[in-house]
């Protein structure tokens, strides 16, 4: 049986004439090589095995998440640094941005490159992402006290191999003040095989110790994927999910409930719906704030609690998450409050001392609007 590197290195797609080898040369005219190429070389591009497994037609959710296009090369309003991380970075591989918490970037590379990416500018690049330089990270930790939850983010943290993550890992452990411990990975989407009950058994050393996923659309939930998914949920480790919401990808409100019920069932919390950041190169993939509202209100009380991740937009510049919310507030006095329920129904909900609460008050057009945008 291969190893994960293995099957990483000799099945994964890795050129454009691979690409083409693979989906047809006629989806990638020869007239455009050479921007495809340019757009190859300004950022690292790889797909893994099971990614290129799932592509079932040229444009599909899976193929625009991954394929490289010409679009990259088209700079409108992207920034190249969208978060400002780079200038919340006091030393190499940590950004403190948050009071008590602090990213820790610990591995360069990805199991797939997905072309959405907010890090494009650094993930592939070891020179830009120093695993030589972890001891400066580590000692920023150990001085700020205030930090007590530390995120293990790259790249991919569960690239690494199992020494090199339990290192990391017994480091940090070792900081008094550290509580939480959170590992950000697509691992999982991108490559199951990687999670090993060797690995499993390293990881569930180190709790509390929380994993945050990463799937955009419901197919990615592979019988693979849940396996996976499902040994880490046995170690004890909480999972999560962190989606992206990406035009021609997961944009539908239909989509996105399956994605956020699958979730569910593989033992998987969703935790944040992301507008696609503002990264030059990735503007094509963007979807307008009113589409994500929308997509939650058909969350909101047509399915679970359980599947409603807060929606938000990690504020250009550096300005951290922003939840937004559908307006289910009409109004807002001393007396009263005016609301609308999942299904458009007002109902008055009366502040202290001044009456009692009103019957709801059906509103058809809003109900037939809900209907229509679900």
């Amino acid at each position: 049986m291969s190893t994960w590197q293995e099957l990483l290195k000799h099945r994964s797609i890795t050129s454009l004439e691979a690409l083409a080898e693979r989906f047809g040369p006629e989806h990638f005219p020869v007239e455009l090589h050479e921007r495809l190429r340019q757009a190859i070389d300004n950022f690292e591009f790889r797909i893994s095995p099971p990614m290129v497994d799932l592509i079932k037609s040229p444009d599909d959710p899976i193929w625009r998440q991954y394929i490289p296009t010409v679009q990259e090369l088209e700079i409108h309003d992207g920034i190249v640094d969208s978060l400002s991380e780079d200038r919340d970075s006091p030393v190499p591989n940590i950004t403190h941005r948050y009071p008590d918490r602090a990213l820790f970037l610990v591995s360069p590379v990805c199991a797939s490159y997905c072309r959405f990416c907010t890090r494009r500018r650094k993930v592939g690049d070891p020179e830009k992402i120093p695993m030589s330089q972890f001891e400066s990270a580590f000692q920023y930790l150990e001085a700020h006290t205030e930090i007590r939850d530390v995120i293990m983010s790259g790249g991919d943290p569960l690239m690494l191999s199992d020494r090199r993550l339990e290192a990391i890992l017994t480091r940090l452990r070792a900081i008094p003040h550290l509580e939480i411990i959170r590992i950000g990975s697509r691992v999982p989407c991108h490559l199951p095989e990687r999670i090993t009950p060797e690995l499993c058994d390293v990881l569930r050393k180190f709790h509390p110790l929380f994993i945050n996923t990463h799937f955009n659309h419901p197919d990615e939930l592979t019988p693979s994927a849940v396996a996976c998914l499902g040994m880490l949920a046995d170690a004890g480790i909480p999972l999560g999910c962190q989606t992206v919401l990406l035009k021609g990808v997961n944009d539908t409100p239909a989509v996105m409930v399956r994605l956020m019920q699958r979730l569910l069932m593989a033992r998987v919390r969703p935790y944040y719906i992301y507008m696609a950041d503002q990264v030059a190169g990735g503007e094509h993939f963007r979807t307008s704030v009113a589409t994500g509202l929308e997509i939650m209100k058909a969350l909101r009380g047509w399915t679970s609690g359980l599947a409603n991740p807060h929606f938000v937009i990690d504020a250009p510049g550096g300005g951290g998450k922003v939840p937004l919310l559908p307006e289910y507030v009409e109004s807002f006095t001393e007396d009263e409050v005016v609301l609308r329920n999942f299904k458009g129904e007002r109902y008055v909900y009366v502040q202290p001392g001044h009456g009692t609460a009103r019957p709801k008050v059906h509103d058809p057009e809003y109900l037939l609007e809900l209907t229509v945008l679900s």
